[in-house]
């Protein structure tokens, strides 16, 4: 069988953790974000794992895990 090749977009904003989670960053970060309360600025560093319902999509796209 050929190799699968990596989707190089999904390889740059996906990790797989060590217990096989997907996690992804969270949305509006860099947008006016001296206008947004330390609070929400707070909220939306790190990182969170990706839905359950996106789950099967992307690990299609990340064949070996990346």
């Amino acid at each position: 069988m050929p190799k699968l090749k990596t989707h190089k977009g999904a390889k740059a904003r996906f990790h797989i953790t060590g217990s096989g989670k997907i996690m992804r960053v969270k949305g509006p970060k860099s947008h006016l974000r001296t206008h947004k309360t330390k609070r929400v600025r707070r909220m939306l560093d790190g990182k969170i794992e990706l839905h359950p319902s996106d789950r099967r999509r992307i690990s299609r796209l990340l064949p070996y895990g990346v």
